[in-house]
């Protein structure tokens, strides 16, 4: 499990500038600029550091995996791109034998595994479904 700190560092690492911007309408973004990365955080939109946490790792997905699209890509395509951002956070944040442990432990609940790996409640459902039936496919589960 990745803190905020490693996260912040990982990017450092990569050479992946992470900018206080204001993004009134979506919190957070990523773009790339020919071989340079750069992510966007709206601190004035982030409620808690498990969503500081959560955004941070999703953008950090797009920027490793090279999963960027435009206006014009088609919505398909923009989901393909969505879900290897996520995954990529899923697998950074949460190993399956920790969620396997947690859940062994009691924690059950999605409001609980959340709070247990510091993430927000979307994101831990999509990672019991990546690791339970291998899709974020939320929808159909939960």
């Amino acid at each position: 499990m990745k803190t905020l700190t490693s996260l912040y560092r990982c990017a450092e690492r990569k050479g992946i500038q992470v900018l206080d911007f204001p993004l009134p309408q979506s919190a957070s973004m990523s773009i790339e600029d020919g071989d340079q990365c750069y992510i966007g955080i709206d601190r004035a939109q982030i409620q808690t550091e498990a969503d500081e946490r959560t955004r941070l790792a999703h953008e950090l997905g797009h920027c490793v995996t090279g999963s960027f699209y435009s206006r014009y890509t088609a919505v398909d395509c923009r989901q393909r791109h969505e879900n290897r951002a996520d995954k990529w956070a899923i697998r950074r944040l949460i190993s399956a034998a920790d969620l396997d442990a947690a859940v062994a432990a009691g924690y059950t609940e999605m409001w609980q595994l959340a709070d247990f790996f510091g993430i927000t409640e979307d994101l831990i459902k999509k990672a019991v479904c990546y690791y339970t039936h291998g899709n974020l496919a939320t929808e159909l589960y939960f």
